[in-house]
């Protein structure tokens, strides 16, 4: 049997949950005449056997294939929104480097860059580290040593 070739791909940022045919999704895949509500009651039993919380943000790749069919691959939330979940903030520095929204531990950073590193395409744990650091200090937040 030939393996089907996928003819495109769609990359969104959907709510943990809370997938609906209302845009972003709905005119994302029916544009591409893909079933939009098998799409959304998919990517919500995933975001359960995933155990994401209702409201995270979760990167969506879906790949569709000629005959209309899709297949999709979640990944883990963006890095800021994993510091924002990490220090309970509502949102980063409105002025970076002159405010602060918050402090982050390196070893706070540690885990973030550990859950994210199959993500960012990288090969070590120092590189993605420094990434997650790049990413508090655009944010307004202070990297503290302890």
């Amino acid at each position: 049997m030939k393996k089907k070739e996928p003819i495109g791909s769609i990359k969104l940022n959907i709510l943990a949950h809370q997938a609906n045919p209302s845009p972003p999704v709905g005119p994302a895949l029916g544009q591409r005449g893909l079933n939009i509500m098998d799409f959304c009651k998919r990517f919500n039993d995933e975001c359960k056997k995933q155990n994401h919380e209702p409201g995270d943000v979760i990167p969506v790749v879906i790949s569709y294939y000629a005959d209309k069919t899709f297949t999709f691959v979640t990944k883990l939330p963006p890095v800021p929104n994993l510091i924002k979940k990490q220090l309970k903030l509502k949102s980063g520095s409105k002025t970076p480097g002159t405010q602060f929204a918050g402090e982050i531990k390196k070893a706070q950073i540690k885990t973030i860059a550990e859950m994210k590193m199959k993500d960012m395409g990288v090969d070590s744990l120092d590189a993605a580290m420094k990434m997650v650091e790049g990413t508090c200090v655009s944010m307004g937040v202070k990297v503290i040593q302890e």
